[in-house]
């Protein structure tokens, strides 16, 4: 925490009004959890011309933090901040303008990664790489192996995860199992578990781009989708998610996990039961980044459903003896009442598979006579509700108890109108 005294000096240094003197003060301000006073000074900086402030203002605005969210306030200081030339700036524009609302999903999606990229900005590194990595050219491969390798080294401890798996099994690169596990040993020093064994393969583009361009149209070309079930509608895809998407999604939450928890009638709230005994991560909008939700917006792609109508991504875990009984994801009245009413109910589920465990997991649709079993870069997709907008019966299903290893997963739940801002 801040000592007082230091923010005293910095305070009185700030009262000239100087930029960088404001700057510092309320990056003191954001360390002390002084949000809205932290808000206020960024935004006399940001005045007075500093681009890390725009930056920072840009980001209060976008997450609701220390004032209220405003996406269309976060896009105009982000694009003051790049055109003062921050390429960091870019990058969050580009994040916006992947859910294609407050910002076209345009060209301009791709330049904004690529000089945020060129910047070394290590979540920009990162998406690039695991862009590059769904690639089977092996000049792409090479590329992604060298942008994981730039990020970890900038302190990325997520694209480092990457970079070992790739390292111990040769991916990309010539197998190096000692330096391997080198880097997973300075990772569970600083506190990051190794990640589960990810084997995956994603489906070949239907549009392949030359070797070493930076291209997004692919991302909402999902593989097609095979048919399981008409009524409700249940449908796989496999090769959806790439090994790097799976294993980032798994690196971003382990960290994270709590005990799973569901909604309680009775209570009128969430609560732990033992319908479920999973363990879960939510991913707020603050801790996303380009590469979460890229990933997001191919599984929305696959499901038919922009991505403003997901709520937050939620990755599960699963391990021996755990499972999620008979259910269904619309939501009960209450539960849509205390949570954004307007965007309705959840109408579809996309459900994507991380790992391939060694046994049990599968996904159960009973009514439906349909059985899903976890392959990592899977996903299966329902509907919860019918074509009038009425719970669907038949939609019921369980996660069937895991039997040896862990199974871990990605879900998406969607409304039937827009559920965020972008």
């Amino acid at each position: 925490m801040t000592n007082p005294h230091d923010l005293d000096a910095l305070r009185a240094a700030a009262d000239a009004g100087a930029p960088d003197a404001l700057f510092r003060y309320a990056t003191a301000l954001v360390a002390a959890m002084r949000m809205e006073e932290a808000f206020e000074v960024h935004s006399k900086a940001a005045a007075g011309g500093h681009a890390g402030s725009m930056i920072e203002v840009g980001r209060m605005h976008l997450y609701g933090v220390g004032t209220d969210g405003d996406v269309h306030a976060a896009v105009q200081a982000f694009e003051r901040a790049e055109a003062a030339g921050q390429p960091v700036a870019g990058y969050f524009l580009a994040l916006i303008g992947l859910g294609g609302t407050a910002l076209p999903r345009d060209g301009k999606v791709g330049a904004r990664l690529l000089a945020a990229v060129q910047a070394g900005h290590p979540p920009a590194l990162r998406a690039a790489a695991i862009h590059f990595g769904r690639k089977p050219n092996l000049q792409d491969q090479a590329l992604a192996v060298q942008l994981l390798d730039h990020a970890a080294g900038r302190g990325d401890a997520v694209a480092a995860q990457l970079l070992a798996e790739r390292l111990r099994r040769g991916e990309g690169v010539i197998a190096n199992p000692e330096a391997a596990q080198q880097l997973k040993a300075r990772l569970r020093e600083g506190g990051y578990p190794d990640l589960p064994e990810i084997i995956a393969v994603p489906a070949a583009p239907r549009r392949p781009a030359p070797p070493s361009t930076l291209t997004l149209d692919e991302v909402l070309e999902p593989p097609p989708l095979e048919m399981l079930a008409e009524k409700p509608r249940i449908a796989q895809v496999d090769g959806l998610l790439s090994v790097d998407e799976c294993r980032l999604l798994v690196a971003s939450a382990q960290l994270m996990l709590r005990p799973s928890r569901v909604h309680d009638a009775a209570a009128a709230d969430v609560a732990r039961m033992d319908l479920r005994t999973s363990s879960d991560a939510s991913f707020d909008p603050l801790l996303e980044d380009f590469a979460l939700r890229l990933v997001q917006l191919r599984m929305a792609a696959a499901a038919g459903v922009e991505l403003v109508h997901a709520e937050q991504l939620i990755v599960l875990r699963y391990e021996p003896g755990q499972e999620y009984r008979p259910h269904r994801d619309d939501l009960p009245a209450e539960a849509i009442a205390r949570d954004r009413p307007a965007a309705g109910n959840r109408m579809r589920t996309i459900c994507a598979y991380l790992n391939t465990p060694p046994e049990g997991g599968a996904t159960d649709f009973p009514a439906a006579g349909v059985q899903v079993e976890p392959r990592a870069g899977r996903a299966v997709v329902f509907d919860s509700l019918d074509a009038e907008g009425r719970p669907e019966a038949g939609s019921l299903h369980a996660g069937l108890p895991v039997v040896r290893g862990e199974k871990w997963l990605a879900t998406l739940w969607l409304r039937e109108r827009p559920y965020r801002a972008y």
